[in-house]
């Protein structure tokens, strides 16, 4: 699969995500495709038990903002916020590609923290 369909394929993938669309979000992977959540230390096997986790959380996201896609041949990374009652959650995938679907992916999670005042000098705030 050429670099311009996975890219089409990640977009379509993520714009179902935001949407609560979960058969078309879990699309882009293979049926014995693993996610790991390194954090947690979760390891979710294949694309049928990855719809079911996700179709089952608590809380739908409130908000979805992708905030950079890169990549190249098979390896693309995808950075996000998705919001859950109010609270942001900045998002890093990591996928893997075989054959045009994702394989392998690893997603990491982080809470958003102050910036310390002692690097205010060095630093822009985003807005």
């Amino acid at each position: 699969m050429d670099v311009q369909n996975i890219r089409m394929a990640i977009d379509r993938h993520w714009a179902a995500s935001a949407a609560g669309d979960q058969v078309t979000e879990h699309e882009i992977y293979h049926d014995d495709a693993i996610c790991e959540y390194p954090q947690s230390g979760e390891i979710i096997h294949g694309r049928y038990n990855l719809q079911a986790l996700r179709s089952h959380h608590p809380g739908k996201p409130s908000g979805f903002k992708i905030r950079r896609i890169v990549g190249e041949g098979n390896l693309w990374v995808s950075e996000y916020v998705i919001t859950y009652q109010g609270k942001p959650a900045y998002t890093v995938s990591i996928m893997e590609f075989r054959d045009g679907k994702v394989a392998h992916e690893v997603q990491y999670f982080a809470d958003p923290f102050a910036a310390p005042a002692w690097r205010s000098q060095w630093v822009e705030l985003e807005a």
